[in-house]
């Protein structure tokens, strides 16, 4: 699905940036043809404007003597092609329309009022193209599409055609002549002029009648315009000019009246006119599509910036305040919860590091049906203070309301077996339970393994967005995770809610909005750091993320009702899940809209305003990053891959997003996918570091 919306959302924007940003804007009588012209037949040059380049001699032939085709090129106009009709069907006189593809398809009801009142009708191709400079294709292209979008508008074909930027037979160059072959082949018959009104210079309407005066008693076909800007002065002198001539004794005609033509207009099949009205739809649609396109833009800017500024602000009082007091010291000891299942890369690292903890603990391992040997691992180790729990396979929130119930303090560590702790991170992470009405806290979850460029932006992700994003969270008092890897927890709040819920596949997020909606305040303590192992690969990294994504729109889903309930749970509902819906989810769903925004802006308009955009979206991510490495005492050199990171990186993240929105509102249901582990983390130092494991 994801593709087809892709292929589908490219096709609309080729074509809308083709029919609006490739148009021949330029006025036809500003461009002179130059080249050589030897290649021009004597009897092309010397001959009449109304050319058949055929495969025989080729023929040109000249209007009646006394005959005047007004031809109008450019239209129709939706201002200037009513007037020009009106003072036509006043003076009875008919004209030849040379009309433009996407001005058809802009104002089809002008073009069916055309030949409804008796005009005839041209193309003068698609785009305004100059078909003597453009390559075969385009040209073939810029004709057939011109001619589908007369159908459709229409009901008719035609098979003639004035070129754009021509003149008279006498100003032909070869590319000209080749050009006027081609579209002989494709059946097309060209119509140059005898004589120029000008009016595309605008000179007044004195000259634009003086220009539109014949010479002698010579037929004429005149060039006008009733499109291409303001064509009042060439409305004002048709008024003065017909009356004039008819008064001379000449006539009014259309092109194959004046040449003592057959009529060539004709009726289009049901097919042409059905594949005519089908790209007239297209290109409506397209245009449809960047509108909405452009404003899906805004409001992606809008909310990047918006979270920029609301984490920033919150981030800079938050570190004004994080070493407050929360009260007495907390000494009582911890009981840590080790949910594991087949974790025997790592689990070792992982215990040893949490029987180190400068605070007193037990350590409760409970293996859930693990097939890799995890559970005689631990035991091997026969560390004092460390309990394993085995049972049959039931998932990870099942492992943990076993440990849950197996423990023998009220406070209580759930740790993933692929993190370990610094020796004062339980110390740190209990300290806040010094507050009756904290329930949870969560720590600061670091990325161990951060070489390679995956592990890099990985780190930067947990750094810049989880946890600018946790101190938010924690001013507003609407945490909706304690992570998994590292948090800390009331034994009586986590009784009282009924333990871990497996309805969701993210049970960290479902317990923390049970907490809080429990009435329960969940805080952030960034000095409590741990170190987890990150998905290694792509594969991992979306299957992991997936999870997480969906279990966290299943979480959204089941605790709605707190944005309509008061205190902690409305402050959950009201701050937290509108939070995670505009910028969580809301604004991943809009990233595409900026990526295909700016490739269309590389291809159809101005590169460089394009690239200081972007440059400006990634200065701002940038200088986020810089603040937020500050406050966890990193060192900035990982955000070097920062640009990087927007070209791979942020697609997946977003793609994951559609993925999961997509997934629920399918209502399937995902399965719990364990992520393999490498075991690349080892005991952290005995002081606090932030510098990652050896």
């Amino acid at each position: 699905m994801l593709t087809v919306l892709l292929v589908g959302l490219s096709g609309a924007l080729l074509l809308n940036g083709y029919t609006h940003h490739l148009f021949g804007s330029a006025p036809d009588g500003s461009v002179t043809a130059t080249g050589p012209h030897d290649g021009v037949p004597a009897a092309i040059a010397d001959g009449g404007p109304v050319i058949d380049a055929g495969t025989g001699a080729p023929r040109a032939v000249r209007p009646k003597a006394r005959t005047i085709a007004i031809t109008f090129d450019d239209g129709p106009d939706p201002a200037w092609t009513p007037q020009v009709l009106d003072l036509l069907r006043a003076q009875k006189v008919k004209a030849t329309f040379f009309v433009v593809g996407t001005e058809v398809a802009a104002h089809p009801e002008l073009t069916r009022r055309i030949v409804a009142e008796g005009h005839q009708i041209g193309i003068h191709t698609f785009t305004h193209t100059n078909l003597s400079s453009a390559p075969a294709w385009r040209q073939g292209l810029e004709l057939r599409q011109s001619q589908l979008i007369l159908a459709g508008a229409t009901g008719v074909s035609t098979p003639l055609l004035r070129p754009p930027y021509s003149s008279e037979p006498d100003a032909l160059t070869d590319a000209d002549w080749a050009s006027i072959k081609r579209a002989r082949d494709a059946g097309y018959l060209t119509v140059l002029t005898t004589q120029d009104s000008e009016d595309w210079r605008r000179p007044g309407t004195t000259q634009v009648i003086a220009n539109s005066m014949p010479k002698g008693t010579s037929g004429q076909i005149l060039l006008m315009h009733d499109a291409g800007g303001d064509r009042s002065q060439t409305v004002a002198a048709l008024q003065k000019l017909i009356p004039v001539l008819k008064a001379r004794g000449y006539r009014f005609a259309t092109v194959s009246d004046a040449v003592g033509m057959a009529q060539p207009v004709h009726p289009a099949s049901a097919i042409e006119h059905g594949r005519g009205m089908a790209l007239i739809g297209a290109m409506r649609l397209s245009d449809g599509i960047l509108t909405v396109l452009t404003w899906l833009l805004y409001a992606a800017g809008a909310l990047s910036v918006l979270r920029a500024v609301a984490t920033v602000v919150a981030a800079r009082r938050h570190a004004r305040e994080r070493y407050w007091s929360w009260g007495d010291p907390v000494t009582e000891p911890v009981s840590v919860i080790v949910p594991a299942y087949n974790e025997s890369a790592g689990i070792e690292a992982s215990v040893r590091s949490l029987v180190a903890s400068d605070h007193p603990v037990e350590v409760i391992v409970v293996d859930d049906g693990s097939t890799d040997g995890t559970a005689d691992l631990v035991e091997s180790l026969a560390i004092p203070g460390v309990r394993v729990i085995r049972q049959a396979n039931a998932g990870k929130p099942a492992a943990l309301n076993t440990g849950l119930q197996a423990s023998s303090h009220e406070l209580v560590v759930m740790v993933d077996g692929d993190t370990v702790f610094e020796p004062d991170a339980v110390r740190m992470l209990v300290q806040p339970f010094a507050d009756p009405a904290v329930g949870a806290v969560s720590g600061n979850a670091k990325v161990g393994n951060r070489g390679g460029l995956l592990g890099r932006w990985q780190h930067i992700e947990y750094v810049v967005g989880f946890n600018l994003d946790r101190r938010l969270f924690d001013l507003a008092e609407c945490m909706p995770t304690v992570p998994g890897a590292v948090g800390g927890f009331r034994r009586g709040a986590l009784e009282r809610i009924g333990g871990l819920s497996d309805v969701t596949l993210a049970e960290d997020t479902d317990l923390t909005m049970a907490l809080c909606r429990d009435g329960w305040r969940v805080v952030y303590e960034e000095r409590a750091r741990a170190w987890t192992e990150a998905p290694a690969s792509l594969g991992a990294l979306w299957r992991q993320r997936y999870r997480w994504c969906y279990g966290t729109l299943q979480a959204m889903w089941k605790h709605r009702g707190a944005w309509i309930q008061r205190g902690q749970a409305g402050k959950l509902g009201r701050r937290g899940l509108t939070y995670l819906m505009l910028f969580q989810v809301l604004l991943p769903l809009l990233a595409p809209a900026v990526d295909v925004f700016a490739i269309y802006g590389l291809v159809f308009l101005n590169p460089l305003r394009v690239g200081l955009v972007w440059a400006g979206f990634l200065a701002l991510q940038l200088g986020m990053g810089l603040y937020a490495f500050r406050l966890d005492g990193e060192k900035a050199g990982p955000l070097w891959s920062l640009p990087l990171q927007q070209f791979v990186y942020r697609q997946l993240m977003y793609l994951v997003v559609i993925q999961s929105v997509f997934t629920a509102l399918a209502g399937s249901r995902l399965r719990w996918q364990r992520m393999e582990r490498y075991g690349s983390l080892g005991v952290p130092p005995t002081a606090p570091s932030t510098e990652g494991f050896p």
